[in-house]
Parts: structure tokens; sequence; C-alpha cells
């Protein structure tokens, strides 16, 4: 059960972008799993993949055709990963990419391949062949809610999400989807992630825009600290509201900013609400600390630490973990300096537990769904923010039992 996710009701076109999914058979489940993003001539495309060495096909594939053309299309297939397949992988992700290209009039490198789900299975390539078809003839403007549930695997609940803004008299939309609910410590998105806005962004401007959400959304979460093969991130800017375009360091772009910034970290939450076995959503936030990288190594050794994690699922306010954990973090640290707060409640300050802490207090907090943790090192001006969730008897359920 997601912890306080719903799904949406709705999710607002964008002009520019029209979407469909079908059921090509890829997934043993019967659902949806190939799902198609038709992108209007004249948009700009930005895109962040993962960083780990044995990514999928399609990455690279991506990589390639980002670098050649403009994408007209997104294609994006779950239930195989098409990950750890070889030369094989790489031809049978090209040759997708070649047989919608065929059916649309287009150009095998205006489409970007996204894959998701088993890794180390070849992709089925005839079904494609039996599906695409069908998922170019019923493209629609309005299907944003179809394509974010084609794009799921584990994920219990449909990610999405819309925002409307006014920009020169004219109203800007943003809509989202994300997949992922394990092997989540993205170093540079989510699984899969597809924002579209109908705003109007140059190239260079998008590119530098995309990175900057990413960091502080989708590569400020952790599940169980497994960056995927697979990993993606795409931002698209169709340019059809009829506002002008963005231009940094305006007021307009800094509200355009603004949002799509919550949009980002909606998106990125979600996948923490929902991730595998979670029971708990917990912030950790270090502040005082002498740089940024010292506050985010402490904030991810506490969010990785399976003690702290299965104490989060149990509800029991074990504060020695937490305590150890930052002590471990490879951090110079004065520990005397040091307070650790659960919520409002000091659990930790003068280098051991709080004189006013009392079991009573934290098992207040440690009972409650949505949780912070919050360490203050006293040390300097820098933060960090990271996300995660607890570690639950089903998380090693599901993901013991992902292939059978």
């Amino acid at each position: 059960m997601a912890v306080g996710l719903v799904e949406p009701k709705e999710l607002l076109p964008v002009k520019g972008i029209r979407l469909s999914a079908v059921t090509a058979g890829i997934k043993k489940s019967g659902n949806k799993d190939l799902v198609l993003f038709e992108i209007a001539e004249g948009s700009q495309s930005s895109a962040v993949f993962t960083k780990n060495l044995f990514c999928a096909a399609p990455v690279t594939v991506c990589k390639k055709h980002l670098a050649q053309k403009s994408p007209r299309f997104l294609m994006i297939n779950s239930g195989n990963a098409n990950a750890g397949t070889g030369k094989q992988g790489m031809q049978d992700a090209l040759q997708c990419c070649e047989l919608l290209a065929k059916e649309t009039g287009k150009t095998a490198e205006e489409v970007l391949p996204f894959s998701t789900g088993v890794i180390g299975e070849n992709l089925p390539i005839n079904k494609f062949e039996k599906a695409i078809p069908e998922a170019v003839s019923s493209l629609d403007e309005d299907a944003w809610l179809d394509a974010g549930r084609g794009i799921m695997t584990t994920d219990t609940l449909l990610k999405g999400i819309s925002k409307q803004i006014e920009l020169d008299g004219q109203i800007v939309t943003i809509t989202g989807v994300s997949k992922g609910a394990g092997m989540i410590r993205p170093n540079m998105a989510t699984m899969l992630s597809f924002i579209a806005t109908d705003a109007a962004v140059a190239k260079n401007l998008l590119d530098k825009t995309i990175q900057d959400v990413v960091r502080t959304s989708f590569n400020s979460i952790t599940i169980d600290s497994d960056t995927s093969t697979n990993d993606a991130c795409v931002l698209i800017a169709t340019g059809q509201s009829g506002a002008a375009e963005l231009k940094e360091n305006t007021e307009q772009f800094q509200k355009f900013y603004g949002a799509l910034k919550d949009v980002f970290q909606y998106l990125a939450q979600a996948i923490i609400r929902d991730g595998e076995g979670a029971t708990k959503f917990v912030a950790i936030h270090v502040d005082g600390a002498s740089n940024e990288t010292d506050a985010r190594q402490i904030a991810y050794t506490v969010a990785h630490s399976p003690l702290v994690k299965t104490a989060l699922f149990a509800s029991d306010p074990n504060w020695g973990r937490i305590l150890a954990a930052v002590g471990r973090a490879g951090v110079d640290m004065d520990i005397d300096k040091i307070e650790i707060y659960l919520d409002d409640v000091c659990i930790v300050r003068d280098g051991g537990r709080a004189a006013s802490y009392t079991e009573e207090q934290g098992q207040r907090v440690m009972s409650q769904e949505d949780i912070t943790i919050k360490i203050n090192l006293n040390a300097g001006d820098s933060s960090a923010l990271i996300w995660t969730s607890d570690l639950s008897y089903d998380y090693v359920k599901i993901n013991a039992e992902y292939r059978t």
C-alpha cells in the first residue's frame, strides 16, 4: 500500500503531445505495456540517463539518437528491460525504432526507445511489430493516464501530476508521469520519467534546467541504494502555449522553474511513497554542514542503513541506529555539536542522548507514516534533503518473487 499517495483522476493535455498505450503482450499480466509519445515538430527535448556502466541497450540508442536529431517519438515498453542483452539487445532496440519509423514516415533517429522490466531477456520483436500500428492509430492528446499506467512494473499506483501557470497572459501546462518502486537510487533521474510542457524553451536552457531540477528531485531519492540499468528522465518543451520564449534570469522563467521543480519533486516523492513494501515516507534533512557533499553523504548513509530502515518499519524509536549511521558516514565532524531530531523531538545532543528525550516522545513520531529525521552538524551553512522509505517484509518478498 502506497504511503499517502493517491492516483490522479485527471492529467491535463499538453499542446503538441499525443500519446497512446496498448497491450503488446510483453507483460505476463496482460496489462498495457507499449506506450508512445508523439512530439510536435519544432519541440525541444532534453534527457538524463543512468550512470550504471551496464546501461541498457535503449539507453545507448537514446543517447545516440538524441545527439543526431530532435525526437518526434518516444517509445516505451514495460515488462522487459532489454538490459544485459549484448549486441542482440542493441539490434533489437534499433529495430524497434525502425519499425515505428516505417509506420509513421519518420526516421529511426527521430525515435527514442525506453525499456523497463526484467534484466537479461531479449525483446520479443514480433510483439512490437504487431502492436505498433495500433499504438500509432490510437494516439490522442488526452491519454496521459493510460500512458502512466502503461509504463508501470511493480508500481501499485499510477504516478502523475499536472500543473498550470500563466505566462504573458497565456496558460502554460506542465504534465508528467513516472514509474519506479524498487532498484531506486537513481544517480541521474528515476527509473523512467516523462515530463512535457507547452512553454517555449531553447534547447541549451532546457538542458541546463533538467540538470538543475533532477538534482533536487530524482537525484535526491533512494529506496534500496540500487541504481537501475535503465534510468531515464525526459523533459519536452513544445512551445505551443502561445507564451513568449522563456529567457534565463527573468521573472517569467523563475515562475516557470518553480512550477517545474514542484512537478519533478512530486513525481520523485511519489516513487518513494510507492516504494516496494513501503509503510513509511521519510525525509532526511541535514543542516549546518561545511559543504553540500558532506550533507548528502550523511543523509544517504542514514537512508541506506538497513538497521535504520527496519527500525522505521517496526516503528521502533531505536535512536542509536541513527546516531551510528551518522558517525560512520565518513565525514569529519564534531560529535559534541551534533543535534539529531525525530520531527520536533531532539534525540541526540552533546554527544549522546538528549537530556529531554523520552521513549514516549520517540514512539509518537516513529508511529507516524510521514517522518522527518533532522541532523544539524552546527559546522556551516550547507544542507541536503533526501527522501527514502522503510525496509519491510514485503520488500524482500516482492524482490524474491519478482521473476516468478
